[in-house]
Parts: structure tokens; C-alpha cells; sequence
């Protein structure tokens, strides 16, 4: 039996679409399962990263910050936290593996129990059992692993999701087949033109190159055409999507990595400056037991230690203070404030110490207006006015005056002091750093407050600067706008 040559290339040309339909059809079906499951796995890492933070900030939100006995006494409430927290289903492991909080969630199976041993290595794993997603990450405070998180991520939606778009992918490149093959065995020529185009355009995709022609015809094959295009576009956006995804993942990876050494060094520093107090009071707590009988050693001592005490309490005040700018955003009540009015209110509260030391005192104070909030600018103006008592001269001055130049007021304090050296200006501002450390201790300091000054201000919408530093003193100048 003689088959018609039209017939011949009507089925071999809807073989081709049909290939060309399930290819699309296959490439997008995949792209959008790879999509959810990247989504998921970076939802779920974002939760762990949460969790792994909030139990730090439990941990030193309680008296005792000893990291294994808040996970032993308060572990099933911070469990039931985090639950509330992410949204889902939380089981805790210490890191023995026992489950010290579970609610909501199916009992373990065997391969969640490999998971765990898994992760209890320090590592993150996750585990797929049909409709669930068990993601398992290590609870960790520094390097150290105390325990594991498990979230229940149910994957129900996204693969009811996924079966809707495969049934879509189906329905309509079966019709388009039926439709295409009808058209070619009548118009043969035409279509076969317009197939080749678009088996062309359909390469250049797969290459990467989303540009395809418009197709004038007024049928299927012109519909099919117009959703190739359309779907080219869609595709051409979402690389370029992912391309920016990529840009930001990596700008983060990097902010990640200097926030991580920022905080190692904070770690470090906080430990050698808490470090001498500690030693100070042990020392002298040594000695009393040493000298019970002695009663001027006695007084020395006691003396001596709630100096160091008093001095561990405003360090801790001052690190918490700086933690929590770091990573709260705080609303301040922002207000009308009068600066001469403000910076005479400061000034009176640092009498006492000035007169302590033989300073003098010089103003040269006008009426001027900003807008604050007044409790973290008496902050700001005591820290520096207390910089300059603690590091002047026996007998020397202290200059405070402000000004309003053109839409700005400019407050300025100086002082008659040891300087800083220029090499150094712009570590000054940078937490526990002093230029001169015995003094820094001297008088209680540890290198915070200018520090925390400046936070305060930034966030406001200040600034401070360093006007001139010598070795006939240093000026800073505090700027904010002037209101009316």
C-alpha cells in the first residue's frame, strides 16, 4: 500500500512537535520542581539560622548562661518558641539525640533516626519521606553542637501544585499535537515552514538566546508560536532573576563572613577586658583569705572589689547596649530639644567628677533647636563629656560650646588632654578600643563609649567627628539639624 509522501512528512512532522512539546514541557516541569526545592531548603535554612540565634539570646536573657542547662531545664518552652516562632512543627535533641521537646509531629522513623545520627556530627541534613520534609540542623553556640532542630515541612501543597501543572503540560500539548497534526496534513508546506522556525527558536532557547520571531498566522501553529514567545520571555525573566538571586546570595555570603569576624573579635575583646576586674577581685579575695585579721587590708580589698564590680556592671551594660543596636532596629521618641538647656542638664550631673580631678570648666552655649530623643542624647553628650574628664589633665579644662551653622547645630567638646595620636583617629570609635589603656582602667573605661555615642547619634541622624586632636587636647563635634 502506497502512502502519500504529504502523509509521510505530516506524521514525521507531528512526531517532531510532539517531542518539541514534551521537551518544553519536561525542562519547565523540572525547572519548577528545582525551584520549590530550593525555596524550601533556603526557608528551612533561614529557620535554623533563627533558631540558632533566639537559643543564643535565651541562653543570656537567664541568670545562669550556661548553654547545656538552659537546653536541660528549659529546652521543651524553648522548643515550644521556636514553634510558635517558625510557623512549624519543632522536635529538640540534645546532643545525645534525646528528644527533649516534640509536639505536632509523627513519632521517628528509621530514616529520620539515620538522619539524626547524621547530624549530630555537626552537620545539616534534611530528609524527604513522601508528602514530609524532615530538616535537621545542628543547635550550636560557636563551634560547639549542643543538641539538633528538626522542623516538619509537609510537601503536600507543592507536589498537588506540581501534578496541576504536569496535568496542564499534558492537556495542552496533547491538543496542540492533535490540532498541528490536522494542519500540516492539509497545509503542509505552510506548517512545515513555520515548524522549522520554531524548532529554530526552541534551539536558540535551550542555548540560552530568548529572542524569537513573531509569527503572523492566524491558527494553532501561530498560538503555538506566541507561546513560545511568551514562554521564552518568562524564562529570559527568570534567569535574570536568578542571575540577581546569585548577585545578592553572594553580597550576603560576604556581609555574613565579615559580621562573623566582627564577631569574633567582639568575643575576644569582651573576654580580655572582663578578664582584668575578674583577676583584680580574685586576687583580692585571695588576700582576705589570706589576712582575715588585717582590717585596713580589709577595707582595701572591699574597696578594690566593688570598684572591679562596679566596673564589670557598666562593661556588661555597655556590650549589651551595643548587642542589641547591632541587631534591633530601636524606635526612638523623638522631640523638640533646646541644646544649651540639654547640654547644662549633662554638665551638672558631671560636676562632682570634674571638681574631683581640679577640671575647669568653659561654655560658650546658645539657644539652638534639634530633634532627638532626649534620653539617648543625654547618652551620647555624657559619654563624651566624660571622655574628656577621664583622659584630660590634673588641673586642665574642658571647652563646651554649639552653634548653628546654616541648616546644621554643631556642639563642641574639647578638652586639655593627652591627644590621640593621627594614626589612630579612625579606630577611636571602634568597641573596647582606648588610646591609652592604664588610664582606661584608671578611671573605669573600657573603650565603649565613644562607641556607643556614636551608634546613638548615626541612628538618629547625627554624627560625630573628630574636629583636632593634639597634644594640647582633642575636639569633637557632635552635628545634628536644626529645627525651628
Amino acid at each position: 500500500m502506497k502512502v502519500s509522501i504529504k502523509l509521510k512528512l505530516s506524521l514525521f512532522l507531528a512526531a517532531i512537535l510532539l517531542l518539541t512539546v514534551f521537551v518544553l514541557s519536561l525542562l519547565v516541569l523540572q525547572g519548577i520542581e528545582r525551584n520549590q526545592q530550593v525555596q524550601v531548603e533556603q526557608l528551612l535554612a533561614h529557620q535554623a539560622e533563627t533558631a540558632n540565634v533566639y537559643f543564643i539570646q535565651s541562653v543570656m536573657s537567664e541568670s545562669n548562661k550556661i548553654p547545656e542547662h538552659f537546653l536541660r531545664t528549659k529546652g521543651d518552652a524553648f522548643g515550644q518558641q521556636l514553634e510558635l516562632i517558625s510557623g512549624q512543627p519543632v522536635v529538640l535533641y540534645d546532643s545525645n539525640g534525646t528528644i527533649i521537646s516534640r509536639r505536632n509531629v509523627p513519632h521517628q522513623s528509621e530514616g529520620v533516626k539515620q538522619t539524626l545520627t547524621y547530624t549530630l556530627e555537626n552537620k545539616t541534613a534534611y530528609l524527604v519521606e513522601g508528602e514530609s520534609m524532615y530538616y535537621l540542623t545542628p543547635l550550636r553556640v560557636g563551634n560547639e553542637q549542643l543538641g539538633v532542630v528538626q522542623f516538619y515541612y509537609s510537601l503536600r501543597e507543592h507536589q498537588a501544585f506540581y501534578e496541576e501543572i504536569k496535568q496542564l503540560f499534558i492537556y495542552i500539548g496533547a491538543g496542540v499535537f492533535v490540532l498541528s497534526f490536522l494542519l500540516a496534513y492539509f497545509y503542509f508546506n505552510s506548517i512545515a515552514r513555520s515548524i522549522i522556525r520554531l524548532n529554530d527558536a526552541v534551539g536558540r532557547i535551550r542555548e540560552g538566546h530568548f529572542e524569537t520571531p513573531v509569527m503572523k498566522r492566524n491558527d494553532e501553529i501561530g498560538e503555538l508560536g506566541a507561546g513560545i514567545a511568551a514562554m521564552s520571555e518568562r524564562l529570559k525573566l527568570t534567569m535574570q532573576d536568578k542571575d540577581r538571586e546569585r548577585e545578592k546570595l553572594a553580597l550576603a555570603v560576604q556581609k555574613l563572613s565579615e559580621l562573623d569576624q566582627q564577631q569574633k573579635e567582639f568575643i575576644g575583646n569582651v573576654t580580655h577586658e572582663f578578664k582584668t576586674p575578674l583577676t583584680s577581685i580574685k586576687a583580692f579575695i585571695d588576700l582576705l583569705d589570706m589576712y582575715s585579721d588585717d582590717e585596713e587590708l580589709q577595707m582595701t580589698a572591699r574597696s578594690h572589689i566593688a570598684s572591679e564590680t562596679q566596673r564589670l556592671y557598666e562593661m556588661v551594660e555597655k556590650v549589651l547596649q551595643l548587642s542589641a543596636m547591632q541587631k534591633y532596629d530601636f524606635e526612638y521618641n523623638k522631640e523638640r530639644l533646646e541644646v544649651s538647656q540639654m547640654i547644662g542638664s549633662v554638665l551638672g550631673g558631671l560636676k562632682g567628677k570634674m571638681d574631683k580631678f581640679g577640671l575647669t570648666l568653659v561654655t560658650d552655649l546658645h539657644e539652638a533647636y534639634i530633634e532627638a530623643d532626649k534620653d539617648y542624647m543625654n547618652i551620647v553628650l555624657a559619654n563624651l563629656l566624660d571622655n574628656a574628664i577621664k583622659y584630660n589633665k590634673p588641673n586642665g579644662h574642658i571647652y563646651v560650646s554649639n552653634v548653628v551653622k546654616g541648616d546644621q547645630v554643631v556642639i563642641e567638646i574639647s578638652d586639655t588632654g593627652i591627644g590621640i595620636p593621627s594614626e589612630v583617629t579612625d579606630k577611636i570609635f571602634e568597641a573596647f578600643y582606648t588610646v591609652d589603656k592604664n588610664r582606661s582602667r584608671e578611671h573605669g573605661g573600657a573603650g565603649l563609649g565613644l562607641s556607643l555615642a556614636k551608634r546613638y547619634a548615626e541612628t538618629q541622624g547625627g554624627s560625630i567627628a573628630i574636629v583636632k586632636s593634639d597634644a594640647n587636647g582633642t575636639t569633637f563635634s557632635l552635628t545634628f539639624l536644626s529645627v525651628i
